[in-house]
């Protein structure tokens, strides 16, 4: 069974983009030995037989891994380890020395207050809307290797989870490593929180995030189950885990579960639906709710319901998200494609993301394109 600290090596080995058998070489470069292998680097990290590192190959692991060594010593390896991959996983070498200098200054002055973070989640949740995924990816992971020294407390839990869900969402959905690693820490870090409306957004929004790309569906799946069973009451994290389902259904072609959770998930929405004029992650809006149904039933092939979904959309869409009206060409073309115009589809498809300007685009709407070409 893999242990805490095996995981916690696989997911750093894995975020410095190491194989076993350079983590090994690494280890005995440290070791001055040649006794380490591919084969006891694995065992370590599938906890084989409890095979677990000793006192020396853990301090070896710190320095390769580039993590404190009471990371992998502490037992409360959740708490310690809580977004150390974060340069790793997702910042190039050049910009190390930024971030280093970000988290270094907040400490020099105490760092952010929970009034500050909440005002940052806040904006992070707004700005999603329009910039590119590269942009978030950067500021947030710069504001996360500030936060991982704060995370203490319910509250700060809850940023800490909402937070991560925006930068796993920064990763296209087919990255399965990294995006099942994001938000499974996402949930993690909502758990801590103790509040059922944090844990059950968290796994609402992971579902329909990778419901709607079409990618890692038994994760899309989990989540959604996770969040429905967690609390019963309407809530817009229950509308995001029905319409994350709803679309993994239809993937999967279950037509009628598909329909019957695109019009349970309707039936939330009318009790918690959002202001019409929020524009942020963190809202559902009718106009972003049709833009759930629209591409749910293109996928099911229903041309007049979605082609009305996509009518409610664009009538309510706020001028300012162009890249939501961009979704919606995406829907349009995957529904000619399904119609048997596949040429068509994908001209129509690529036509409305090359028209969007580079930096607005986002990696769920190269997914789109991509299942648009492949009908």
């Amino acid at each position: 069974m893999t242990t805490a600290v095996g995981s916690l090596i696989e997911e750093l080995r894995r975020g410095l983009g190491m194989s076993q058998d350079q983590l090994a070489s690494k280890l005995n470069e440290l070791g001055d030995c040649t006794t380490m292998t591919r084969q006891l680097v694995s065992r370590w990290e599938n906890g084989y037989r409890g095979r677990k590192p000793g006192a020396v190959w853990l301090r070896h692991l710190a320095t390769a891994l580039q993590v404190p060594l009471h990371a992998l010593e502490s037992a409360d390896v959740i708490r310690r380890s809580f977004l150390t991959s974060v340069a790793a996983t997702a910042i190039a070498p050049v910009a190390t020395a930024d971030l280093l200098a970000h988290g270094f200054a907040a400490a020099l002055h105490g760092g952010p207050s929970l009034d500050d973070w909440q005002g940052r989640l806040h904006v992070y949740g707004q700005d999603y809307m329009s910039a590119g995924a590269m942009e978030i990816q950067r500021r947030l992971a710069a504001d996360m290797v500030v936060l991982q020294r704060q995370v203490e407390g319910p509250q700060m839990w809850d940023v800490a989870a909402r937070l991560s869900v925006l930068f796993a969402k920064t990763f296209p959905g087919t990255d399965a490593v990294r995006t099942t690693q994001w938000y499974g820490m996402a949930a993690t870090a909502a758990d801590r929180s103790g509040d059922p409306a944090a844990r059950v957004w968290v796994r609402g929004r992971a579902a329909i995030a990778l419901g709607y790309e079409g990618a890692s569906l038994a994760v899309a799946e989990r989540f959604a189950d996770q969040a429905l069973a967690i609390d019963t009451r309407p809530s817009l994290g229950r509308l995001n885990a029905l319409m994350g389902k709803a679309h993994a259904a239809a993937i999967r072609g279950d037509r009628r579960a598909a329909l019957q959770l695109n019009d349970d998930g309707w039936r939330v929405f009318e009790r918690v639906a959002s202001p019409a004029n929020a524009q942020s992650d963190y809202a559902v809006p009718e106009w972003r709710m049709n833009v759930f149904s629209s591409l749910l039933l293109a996928r099911l092939g229903e041309e007049k319901r979605a082609e009305h979904a996509q009518d409610q959309a664009r009538a309510l869409l706020p001028a300012a998200l162009p890249r939501f009206a961009t979704h919606l060409e995406l829907h349009r073309g995957l529904m000619l494609a399904r119609a048997g115009d596949r040429a068509g589809g994908a001209t129509h498809a690529r036509a409305a993301l090359d028209a969007l300007p580079a930096d607005k685009q986002s990696l769920t709407l190269r997914l789109l394109l991509s299942e648009v070409e492949a009908v």
